[in-house]
């Protein structure tokens, strides 16, 4: 006989959903984010993630990847096996650009349509991506890339 690693899933909320906030546009979304970035959001490109019930309830935040000042590797497996572990329904990425540069790049678009494809198969939808600077965002969904 050997010895086996035991797996443990581990999710706390640490307040009641119904108390939590819904969100219901970007602008939600983008409010959060802003709320939970920290610091660095001039400094380091960094990738969160909200995860939500099916009433689109916040069930928590995550950072999902750390990176430098021109980018972040976001890797899918990380990114569905956190949103399965708190049972989410579905998420909403976010990321920043620290140049303070709104435009999508090719990388960010290639992003969201490989993640958007893997949600839809796991039905774990990716409802938005944003990309932030300091007072403002943009939205892939408002901008019907999703």
């Amino acid at each position: 006989m050997f010895e086996l690693a035991e797996i443990t899933i581990n999710y706390k909320p640490i307040q009641k959903l119904s108390k939590q906030p819904a969100i219901t546009s970007s602008t939600d979304a983008f409010k959060i984010f802003s709320d939970h970035w920290g610091d660095d959001l001039h400094y380091k490109e960094h990738c969160k993630m909200l995860l939500l019930s099916r009433a689109n309830k916040v069930l928590g935040i995550t950072t999902i990847s750390a990176g430098g000042t021109s980018g972040t590797v976001v890797d899918p497996k990380n990114v569905f096996q956190t949103a399965l572990m708190a049972n989410a329904s579905s998420i909403i990425l976010a990321h920043n650009h620290p140049s303070g540069n709104l435009k999508p790049s090719t990388a960010d678009l290639q992003l969201t349509k490989k993640m958007s494809e893997a949600g839809k198969f796991l039905d774990l939808n990716l409802l938005d991506h944003l990309i932030l600077a300091e007072d403002c965002y943009y939205s892939f969904g408002d901008e019907g890339l999703m």
